[in-house]
């Protein structure tokens, strides 16, 4: 039994284009080996791959990767943001975080009612003067019938008419240190009496000392006056006080006090200026000084028209100077307001009112000196100043009074 051709082949001496069924003209190249056909094959160039199991390879180019699958080498450059959301800004400011803001287009911004704007006309824009103005006039017609500014700041160094020497002045504030302010004092039935019938007894300096004239009464609440040339600083002052803490506080009361008193100029004055003042002191208070100068003492002064209030130096803007033939009035009236007391002065000139003050309103810390004394916890007496020649008459009668302003 033969062979089939195709299991075993045999080598034939014919062409090579000559083939069976089974037969296939070999490669180009040498001849394949004996091995199983399963094995034998030529090996790659290079070098041959390692004997371990198929599963190892040849690390790749660079360090090895890690061990965890998830693990990767970080890209070059800073790590991206943790959030999904995070992202590199843009450059420039960043945009708002509203979604309506934006970027407002180039030029002015249309007009709010939707219709187009006009340009601005050529040149430059009109002046202030010509938009219309407040017409102010017509509210307030008469700026005159404001009231005066506070005079705060108005204080003279000197008087502009009279002044006392440095060594008058050492010498009052020397006598007020030495003779502190007295206590209130209770009235006897006296002194009650002539509150009442408003006839209280005037006091001048002693004869032979700077008061050169005479003081003298003349009808119950009027006395008359009369200084000459040589006479010098002078304070009258009259008792019982006009002002008396234990019948009259308000604290005490609950009821509102006012005092006041008028100071005539004769006409037979020779003098050119009015060397009077019309003022109120805490007693004791230095004869040969002015009223108004040293402590617990005011007065509106008549040489000058300024008024002084614990002021040794040129007092402050107050009034015209007084005029010989005019009447001036002088009055206090002390307030309750919630524990405390208000002071407040008030002056006239020939029966109409010329200006007031607050005690307390006006005063300033670093030029104005305290007015304790003034305040309504200390008596309170009339206090007429005169120097040199003046004539003149002082009347606590009301009946004769030029004002008659004051509540009943």
């Amino acid at each position: 039994m033969s062979t089939p051709q195709s299991q075993y082949p045999q080598k034939q001496q014919h062409p090579l284009n000559d083939l069976s069924g089974g037969e296939f003209a070999p490669p180009s190249g040498p001849p394949p080996s004996h091995r199983a056909p399963e094995t034998d094959y030529a090996p790659p160039s290079g070098p041959p791959p390692s004997q371990r199991q198929q599963a190892e390879y040849a690390p790749p180019a660079g360090p090895p990767p890690t061990h965890q699958q998830d693990e990767f080498a970080p890209p070059p450059g800073p790590p991206p943001a943790r959030q999904q959301e995070d992202y590199a800004p843009p450059s420039g400011p960043p945009p708002s975080h509203r979604q309506d803001d934006f970027a407002p287009p180039p030029g002015p911004p249309p007009s709010h009612g939707g219709a187009d704007y006009a340009a601005p006309p050529p040149g430059p824009p009109p002046s202030q003067k010509d938009k219309p103005q407040h017409d102010w006039e017509s509210v307030v017609p008469d700026t005159s019938l404001f009231p005066p500014p506070p005079d705060i700041f108005s204080g003279f160094d000197r008087s502009p008419a009279s002044n006392a020497t440095e060594a008058q002045a050492n010498a009052g504030e020397a006598w007020v240190k030495r003779y502190p302010l007295s206590a209130p004092i209770r009235l006897d039935a006296a002194a009650l009496g002539a509150l009442a019938f408003h006839n209280p007894r005037l006091m001048a300096p002693p004869p032979n000392t700077t008061y050169r004239g005479t003081l003298a009464w003349v009808s119950p609440g009027v006395w008359a006056g009369k200084t000459d040339k040589r006479s010098g600083d002078n304070c009258i002052v009259g008792y019982p006080p006009l002002y008396a803490v234990t019948e009259h506080s308000p604290l005490a009361t609950g009821r509102p006090k006012t005092v006041y008193y008028e100071v005539r100029v004769r006409p037979d004055c020779a003098a050119r200026e009015t060397s009077l003042a019309i003022g109120y002191a805490a007693l004791p208070y230095p004869t040969f000084r002015m009223p108004g100068w040293h402590r617990g003492s005011l007065a509106v002064h008549g040489d000058d028209g300024h008024k002084y209030i614990n002021d040794r130096w040129g007092g402050k803007s107050f009034t015209a100077p007084f005029v010989k033939g005019e009447t001036y009035g002088l009055g206090m009236t002390f307030t309750p307001a919630g524990g405390k007391i208000e002071v407040d002065i008030f002056f006239t000139r020939n029966g109409r009112e010329a200006g007031r003050w607050n005690l307390h309103e006006e005063t300033d810390a670093e030029q104005d000196l305290p007015v304790t004394g003034l305040e309504g916890f200390h008596d309170l007496s009339c206090a007429v100043g005169t120097f040199e020649d003046v004539s003149f008459e002082i009347i606590f009668e009301p009946s004769q009074w030029m004002y008659q302003g004051l509540p009943e």
